[in-house]
């Protein structure tokens, strides 16, 4: 039995429906979707970034962008983890606090010049810091971040997540998490309003 799709089961998706037929047609994009999910959320080698922490930026990222299946997925998903219930208050308390609408940012001077927008700087709380730990309050400020604020990104970023212990290796897979999350959220987001155009 092939494992369940996990876009498919988010956006529900029932076998033989119109939106399944719509997602077979790009069978690639379908089966690369899946890969990427199982390697970020299942995978062999936890060594640079837990189960745990990846959950938790996980709850947060979805979370960041409103109140929808994905996101009430990934916070099960941390819940189900020992640690998962303090952490999941913490990242409630964060997403309350981290929630904005974007893109901010500045360009380099020039014409895109015009199109810089300056919006919330956002960083952990006292409160919430306890129950983090350093390295997940990194990893939200980042991923924050990389949600509203892209094109802020600099070098002194990458280095505040290596003084809170992330390996290099750690944060090539937590920028392609939070990458796929931001995708994963679109893509379920348009199938579910397709299937409700077409109910």
């Amino acid at each position: 039995m092939a494992p369940t799709d996990i876009i498919d089961t988010l956006a529900g998706i029932e076998p033989g429906s119109a939106l399944d037929a719509i997602r077979a047609r790009r069978i690639q994009a379908r089966e690369n979707a899946q890969k990427s999910y199982l390697s970020l959320f299942e995978p062999v080698d936890t060594g640079d970034f837990s189960l745990a922490e990846r959950a938790a930026v996980a709850a947060f990222v979805t979370g960041l962008h409103g109140e929808s299946p994905v996101a009430t997925f990934y916070r099960e998903k941390l819940a189900a983890n020992a640690d998962g219930a303090r952490l999941l208050e913490a990242i409630d308390a964060e997403i309350a606090r981290g929630r904005t609408s974007g893109p901010y940012g500045s360009y380099p001077a020039g014409p895109l010049s015009v199109e810089n927008t300056a919006g919330l700087i956002y960083r952990v709380s006292a409160a919430s810091k306890s129950a983090l730990g350093i390295r997940l309050v990194a990893a939200l400020e980042h991923a924050h971040l990389l949600v509203f604020r892209p094109r802020d990104a600099a070098s002194a970023d990458m280095k505040a997540l290596l003084a809170a212990g992330w390996s290099d290796t750690g944060i090539v897979t937590f920028s392609q998490l939070v990458a796929f999350l931001s995708f994963q959220v679109r893509v379920v987001s348009g199938l579910r309003t397709l299937a409700a155009a077409n109910a």
